[in-house]
């Protein structure tokens, strides 16, 4: 029985935005190879509780958001359509920041790769 091939880079800079990584993988390319999985070990975790996955690394943004509209519990009947819905707040919020039918993002969430 053949052994899967396994290549294991490790970059450790990425406390500094590894400045160096794309060059490294250049430099390393033949001897890595096409890889059929690429697994990144320092991703982010809410506790240490659970495991957690990434599935994407395209970026991540977390905000821990509160909207809050009129001081009390109303009924819709009474101020439906005056008090505005929370969810409409935060979804107005996130137009700004990206488009909600295409998902691009603003050009200012953009970054130039070094």
């Amino acid at each position: 029985m053949k052994l899967p091939r396994l290549t294991i880079t490790l970059e450790a800079e990425e406390e500094s935005g590894s400045p160096n990584l794309l060059q490294l993988l250049d430099i390393a390319k033949e001897s890595i190879g096409k890889p059929d999985v690429l697994l990144c070990m320092d991703s982010g975790a809410f506790d240490y509780e659970t495991l957690w996955m990434t599935s994407s690394l395209r970026g991540i943004c977390i905000a821990d958001v509160t909207i809050q509209c009129g001081a009390g519990g109303y009924h819709s009947g009474e101020v439906g359509g005056i008090v505005p819905e929370t969810f409409r707040i935060l979804r107005t919020l996130l137009d700004r920041l990206d488009d909600k039918t295409t998902g691009r993002v603003i050009d200012e969430l953009h970054m130039v790769p070094p």
